[in-house]
């Protein structure tokens, strides 16, 4: 016989480990929650810098391309999603950051009512368990573990003083009274070990007999009957299934396969989706659009000293790592240091550009391995005005769609500008003094001296995502023609049927987005349960 669930979480990742994590604490429910992935037993998921490897486990990820764009030579830009349980949280660099107060009162402001900085702070810090316990801005309880790194390359304490000679001041906490400043990050580890979302939510749940989790699940779309999501079909095993829902079907898959299986189940723009022939059951113009992401350019400089991560990928680390109990550089998120700064276009006293400072030289997302010692320092533009979308390439929920980011292709030319100015500070910070003893020959850009037009050259040349896609299932208020949910998260037009992920953000916060998509997930749950 066919079981019988109440919701059905499409996606493991941050937010439907979440999701599912805090649905299944009520037992008089049944919570079904399917992945495309497998689980994650990978040893090098869980040893933090195991990241460094992760990024050729094609079988964790789904390995995405964007289409070539024209503001960046022409370059299709590689975009890693998790493929796994915890999704890109197990992939990711552990980074934990919400971004500014501001971007959620200006997401109240655009419509998203409920979602201003006061409302969202009691989620922040439901889900937070810091290790350097509660106050009134974080959680020392919640599921996701939140620690100071355990080992600290010294290059990363330089980055520190170097940021401070260029006038950053020091900040032990980007997630305090103020996030402007350098520092060291805090990370989403555990006892030295990864606290992806899985390990938060899905591992204190497993043994619930109310959740289901099946791996392997691809789903191909969500059934709508009389206006109301009441199932999902999927594969699983090499069989299909369509599996009925009592309550809601909950949509996880972030801002790519959020929109894609929209409009793989016929909610989206209508020509668009006719075109394919796929029947239209829901005509949201939104669907896809909007989308958003950080880009990032980095600088990259030779090491005097054999200091860095350059071969943090040598078994010996993994070794090491598990033998010592979690200890060493096999803890290390590689990306320990960086920053938040005002540029001198910043309309606010909101950071406007965010640092990443790695020791260890990084091209291509770490895929292209250069030869020797050296230092990267990230820097990206954290609200770019630019917007692209997602539309489906094929009917076939197992085809990637088009991904057209639609990078530096604002009208006015602002944000070319400001990745100009991230290259330029980014250039000034690692020529500092504290850097003097350990800086060898410049690598990327090749040059010392390059103006405004070499920079800008080299931003087409060499600027790549820093993964934080968002935006393609935009939240907004009743008369809002382009948002595809309202401020409950509830798909337009669709009864029994909301998204819950990145893709419903209205705008970027500025950092990184783990943190924020959980915290979305967290006050989901209470939205669904009436609370």
């Amino acid at each position: 016989m066919t079981p019988v669930y109440d919701y059905i979480v499409i996606g493991a990742g941050s937010a439907g480990c979440a999701l599912a994590g805090r649905l299944s604490e009520d037992p008089a429910v049944r919570v079904l929650l399917l992945e495309a992935g497998p689980r994650d037993r990978h040893p090098l998921i869980h040893m933090p810098a195991g990241l460094a490897k992760l990024v050729r486990r094609r079988e964790l990820n789904w390995d995405y391309l964007t289409a070539p764009q024209a503001a960046l030579d022409g370059r299709a830009l590689w975009w890693p999603r998790g493929r796994v349980l915890g999704g890109s949280s197990a992939i990711n660099a552990m980074c934990y950051t919400r971004g500014a107060p501001g971007d959620y009162d200006a997401w109240a402001a655009a419509g998203a009512a409920g979602w201003s900085w006061r409302e969202v702070l009691p989620y922040f810090r439901r889900a937070e368990g810091n290790a350097r316990g509660a106050d009134a801005l974080h959680g020392a309880d919640g599921p996701l573990s939140v620690s100071d790194l355990r080992h600290v390359n010294p290059l990363s304490q330089v980055f520190v003083e170097a940021a401070g000679q260029a006038g950053l001041p020091a900040n032990p906490d980007f997630n305090g009274p103020e996030q402007y400043g350098a520092g060291l990050y805090q990370v989403t580890q555990r006892d030295g070990a990864r606290c992806s979302a899985a390990t938060a939510y899905l591992r204190p749940a497993r043994g619930r007999p109310n959740l289901t989790v099946v791996t392997g699940a691809l789903v191909n779309r969500i059934t709508v009957r009389d206006g109301r999501a009441d199932g999902v079909v999927y594969n699983a095993g090499g069989q299909p299934f369509h599996q009925p829902v009592q309550r809601e079907v909950l949509l996880c898959g972030g801002a790519v396969n959020s929109p894609q299986l929209l409009m793989l189940s016929g909610i989206g723009p209508a020509d668009a989706l006719r075109r394919l022939g796929i029947g239209v059951v829901q005509d949201l113009q939104g669907v896809g659009a909007d989308l958003q992401d950080h880009l990032d350019i980095c600088t990259l400089y030779a090491c005097t000293e054999r200091i860095t991560y350059d071969r943090i990928g040598d078994l010996g680390v993994a070794w090491n790592y598990y033998l010592r109990g979690r200890r060493g550089a096999g803890t290390s998120n590689i990306a320990e240091a960086g920053g938040f700064d005002r540029s001198e276009f910043a309309p606010d006293e909101r950071p406007d550009i965010q640092y990443h400072f790695v020791p260890a030289l990084l091209d291509d997302h770490g895929r292209h391995r250069l030869p020797g010692d050296g230092f990267t320092l990230h820097a990206c533009y954290l609200r770019p005005r630019s917007r692209g979308r997602i539309r489906l390439a094929t009917a076939r929920a197992g085809d990637p769609p088009l991904i057209e980011p639609g990078y530096l292709s604002d009208p006015d030319g602002f944000d070319l500008r400001m990745m100009v100015a991230c290259a330029r500070r980014a250039r000034d910070i690692l020529r500092r003094p504290a850097f003097d003893r350990w800086r060898g020959a410049p690598i990327f850009p090749a040059r010392e001296d390059l103006d405004d037009a070499g920079l800008e050259a080299f931003v087409r040349a060499k600027a790549e995502t820093i993964y934080h896609p968002a935006g393609t299932c935009r939240m907004g208020a009743a008369d809002d023609a382009g948002a595809v949910v309202d401020p409950e998260l509830r798909v337009r037009g669709i009864e029994g049927l909301r998204v819950v992920d990145a893709s419903v953000m209205p705008s970027l916060p500025g950092g990184n987005t783990n943190a924020p998509v959980i915290m979305i997930a967290e006050r989901a749950a209470d939205l669904i349960r009436g609370l």
